[in-house]
């Protein structure tokens, strides 16, 4: 059954995902060096989670009467899933690139690699020290590092689905409320909120957290929040989230620097939220600009990291990170950007939105 998709679309909501994906981009090719320009850069990722609730509740809260639950599980994974098998397959390609050698510098067996792969286009995570945990680093999805953010997506649509969608309003405020000071608790403990891609320190509830807030947030926020008459935000909310990546990590004492990325995470980030949709007095070249980058985004944020094993590779990641400079390798750094974006284009272009295209077809 086809679903009336007559409701106004949010073009801001897409070119602020965007913007948060070059973000993820900056945020990596900075990562394993001394000193970064974007701190926080991760953060990314949980304005990512709080889009996705605020969109998932704003398009299908009143969908139910005409829509079954294998329904929605079908149409998230023709969104979705398409990407993910693409990014499999690109890391796959991208370790037996370099050599299929982990980070100790051992080999990984080919059939090992296969494995990893099938695992990864089924989204089943690996455990650290497993043989499929074929670089050797803890990472859930090891061939492409940055799909632990969709295991925890997908979980969020199996919970919205099954349980959150049915929930009244209060009881998805105390849920937002209780996890909230969860994630206050977790920054605070740590120092930081770069959480979740591994098991590692209890990183499985860790990411759960990161993952719950803000998508339970953004589910609410579509129910109870009235649009207020703002214009031209995307450039303010886009500065905005470039902002918080930028602002240099609080030094002392660690949780300061925690509870400040909590704080983006339960104020600013819903605010910016609230901003784009209430903007509707944007021109054509805006939409244009912000459905270019929503289109953009989600190909980029799954094709970048493969290319980027083969930058820190490059420049010499041993698992404990690097001691060059930016100043050191930035050829080889504008390369990777140029190569990730230019997949990126193909991929949105040539894959995913003509097998979504099929797939929703059927």
């Amino acid at each position: 059954m086809l679903l009336n998709d007559s409701r106004p679309h949010y073009d801001i909501l897409d070119g602020l995902r965007g913007v948060a994906a070059l973000i993820v981009i900056v945020y990596h090719v900075f990562e394993l060096m001394p000193g970064t320009p974007v701190p926080h850069g991760y953060l990314a990722v949980d304005f990512f989670f709080i889009l996705s609730g605020f969109v998932i509740g704003y398009a299908y809260d009143g969908r139910w009467g005409e829509m079954t639950t294998a329904g929605f599980f079908k149409r998230r994974l023709i969104r979705l899933h398409p990407m993910v098998v693409a990014g499999a397959v690109l890391g796959a390609l991208t370790f037996l690139i370099q050599g299929g050698v982990r980070w100790d510098g051992s080999k990984a067996g080919t059939g090992w690699v296969m494995l990893a792969t099938l695992c990864a286009m089924l989204m089943i995570p690996a455990a650290p020290g497993m043989s499929r945990e074929v670089r050797g680093n803890g990472e859930m999805f090891p061939l492409n590092g940055p799909s632990w953010s969709l295991f925890f997506e997908y979980i969020g649509n199996i919970l919205y689905a099954l349980l959150l969608r049915r929930l009244p309003k209060w009881a998805l405020a105390v849920i937002c409320a209780v996890s909230g000071v969860l994630l206050a608790w977790i920054a605070a403990r740590d120092g930081f909120l770069g959480v979740g891609w591994s098991f590692i320190d209890g990183g499985f509830l860790a990411g759960m957290v990161r993952m719950l807030f803000p998508y339970s947030a953004g589910m609410l926020m579509a129910r109870v929040l009235k649009p207020a008459k703002v214009r031209k935000t995307f450039i303010f909310c886009g500065l905005t989230l470039m902002a918080v990546a930028i602002i240099p990590a609080i030094g002392g004492q660690a949780w300061r620097n925690g509870l400040f990325e909590a704080f983006c995470v339960t104020a600013v980030f819903p605010c910016l939220v609230w901003l784009g949709a209430s903007d509707s007095s944007y021109g054509e070249r805006t939409k244009a600009v912000c459905s270019f980058l929503g289109d953009l985004s989600y190909p980029l944020y799954m094709v970048h990291y493969p290319v980027f094993y083969l930058f820190y590779h490059h420049i010499g990641f041993d698992g404990n990170g690097v001691s060059k400079t930016f100043a050191e390798v930035w050829p080889a750094a504008l390369v990777t950007v140029a190569v990730s974006l230019t997949l990126a284009i193909l991929s949105m272009r040539f894959y995913d939105r003509p097998v979504r295209k099929y797939l929703s077809s059927k």
